[in-house]
């Protein structure tokens, strides 16, 4: 997992960073002119350094890019129509957590529930507030192709599965059929699904989304059965057409107790999540990502650039403002 920090450098930004420069360049010269001037020149740097910091949005980065694209779109607002700097950092779904309670980032922007986090750090330590819902609903589940789906029609429902696990078998599951999955960051249910339902099964990490959607594209380009953990919304669904397997309905508290999880993942409007501090004192930085919410067709748009065309997420970003104005003005406080 990569955790490191990575700024960004739009050419509003350089600007600034120009402009901050001659301003220095200015104080320093009028310093020479004497002892008062100097002590006036103090204060005046520590007043812009102070602004400096506060003008720093720190956000993450999620290693899917469905949330990849909401912080882009995020970021690249934040800079070039309110004047902040943005640092980003990449992390896993509960570090991320814990980097938002301590301060050390300032929002998630794409949080697929979390109850025991949500429970320690909005209803009991209060370091962390609701941002507000993100506009997109997300949902995770088993999904198989569609070609396969449309030569086997049962093996839709979960409790015809291992009739088919010699067909999902891989180099990597052994004797059991593969259950494809994607980052070991994801917060799954998969593996208590499998033992509970006692489903002749293995998981199987490809390491990164990137990697995962690699696989699913060769096995849809040579028409190979296979079996993957997937979610909705993401781009990739409009180039492989995949059907979700139903596992059995949910109940009330059937997925309370992790070891004990027996029913399918549930349906989540997607939330984003703010510091309490920066939800406070953020100015409009806070109240702009409070505010940030789009559908998920329009994700999906910049998720597909990113992905699919290869467009740095910067340059997706860019792309999607420069088009979409009626969209994202309503977000600017």
């Amino acid at each position: 997992m990569h955790t490191g920090e990575r700024p960004r450098t739009p050419a509003r930004a350089r600007a600034r960073a120009r402009a901050r420069t001659r301003t220095r360049a200015a104080v320093a010269a009028a310093c020479a002119l004497g002892a008062l001037a100097l002590s006036a020149c103090g204060a005046a740097e520590t007043g812009k350094q102070s602004l400096a910091d506060s003008n720093t949005v720190n956000l993450t980065a999620p290693s899917w890019v469905g949330a990849e694209a909401n912080t882009a779109v995020a970021a690249h607002l934040l800079e070039e129509e309110l004047g902040y700097n943005v640092r980003t950092r990449q992390m896993g779904e509960v570090l991320a957590w814990d980097a938002l309670s301590r301060g050390d980032v300032d929002a998630i922007l794409e949080d697929w529930g979390h109850p025991q986090e949500e429970k320690r750090y909005v209803e009991e330590k209060k370091t962390v507030v609701s941002g507000g819902d993100l506009g997109v609903t997300g949902h995770i589940g088993w999904f198989v192709p569609k070609y396969f789906a449309d030569e086997h029609p049962d093996v839709t429902d979960w409790r015809n599965l291992d009739k088919y696990a010699d067909e999902l078998r891989t180099p990597e599951s052994g004797d059991k059929g593969q259950l494809l999955e994607g980052s070991p960051d994801y917060v799954t249910n998969d593996e208590a699904l499998i033992k509970n339902l006692d489903l002749d099964l293995k998981p199987v990490y490809a390491g990164s989304e990137a990697t995962q959607i690699t696989q699913i594209r060769r096995s849809a380009e040579n028409r190979k059965p296979f079996l993957t953990y997937w979610w909705t919304p993401q781009w990739l669904n409009a180039e492989v057409e995949m059907v979700e397997v139903e596992l059995p309905e949910r109940t009330e508290g059937c997925d309370a107790d992790p070891e004990r999880i027996d029913c399918a993942y549930p349906k989540t409007p997607l939330q984003k999540f703010l510091n309490a501090d920066f939800a406070e004192n953020g100015g409009r930085a806070a109240q702009f990502l409070k505010n940030f919410r789009w559908t998920e067709d329009q994700q999906n748009e910049v998720a597909q650039m990113i992905a699919g065309e290869r467009m740095p997420a910067e340059e997706a970003a860019e792309k999607w403002v420069e088009e979409n104005p009626q969209v994202w003005k309503k977000w600017i406080p």
